[in-house]
């Protein structure tokens, strides 16, 4: 990410979320995103994402420009090489855990028919699911919620995992659970960009990128 800014017009005039940002980060670290509230996290964390496209400067994320990419180019690049997890979750409520962690598998066809359930299965089982797996979203709690999310963002073994607050719903063993889960992640090669606001968790992680007003 190269001196990239993002600004966004109101009724109330412009607003800079992000002011000249330059961001390097290597293949198979794992970093972590600080900063107080209105900091501009999120909007870092969209312009990786490709959610959302700077007004100036450089996106490129494993050698392709991604602010470039047309919308329909995009989803297809995001759904193979990135694995989201949302703050507030955004499982589908009418599928069950088991379905919602299927979903980005039969969406890119990343894995034969027959793989997609067993997989999904144990990525259940791996945060702590396996036997909610036929539950709808709104019969499991929050935590459970965001650890099925976390299980959806690995579904498709993406090289790239972008965390915004993956913890913030946990208590403290569910945390320690998915922090365990992203160090085994990036000892086997991924990269984990982690917005938190848990100083504790961010100072484990092996960089920090603290945001001050953008």
């Amino acid at each position: 990410m190269r001196d990239v800014v993002k600004t966004y017009h109101t009724p109330a005039g412009d607003f800079c979320a992000l002011r000249g940002v330059d961001v390097a980060i290597d293949t198979g670290e794992f970093v972590s995103v600080v900063g107080r509230s209105g900091s501009g996290k999120s909007t870092l964390v969209n312009m990786i994402t490709g959610i959302d496209r700077p007004t100036s400067g450089v996106v490129r994320i494993a050698g392709t420009y991604v602010h470039e990419l047309g919308e329909s180019r995009m989803a297809t690049w995001r759904g193979r090489h990135l694995g989201i997890v949302f703050q507030f979750y955004q499982l589908l409520p009418m599928l069950t855990l088991l379905e919602n962690v299927m979903l980005p598998m039969d969406l890119c066809e990343t894995y034969p028919q027959a793989e997609r359930a067993p997989r999904a299965m144990a990525l259940l089982e791996r945060v702590g699911l396996a036997e909610h797996a036929d539950k709808a979203p709104s019969a499991v709690s929050g935590g459970q919620q965001q650890s099925a999310a976390i299980a959806r963002a690995l579904a498709n073994d993406p090289a790239i995992i972008v965390a915004d607050e993956p913890t913030g719903n946990l208590d403290s063993r569910a945390a320690e659970r998915v922090f365990h889960l992203f160090e085994e992640l990036v000892g086997q090669g991924k990269t984990i960009v982690m917005v938190t606001h848990d100083r504790r968790l961010a100072q484990r992680a092996s960089r920090s990128i603290v945001l001050v007003d953008g």
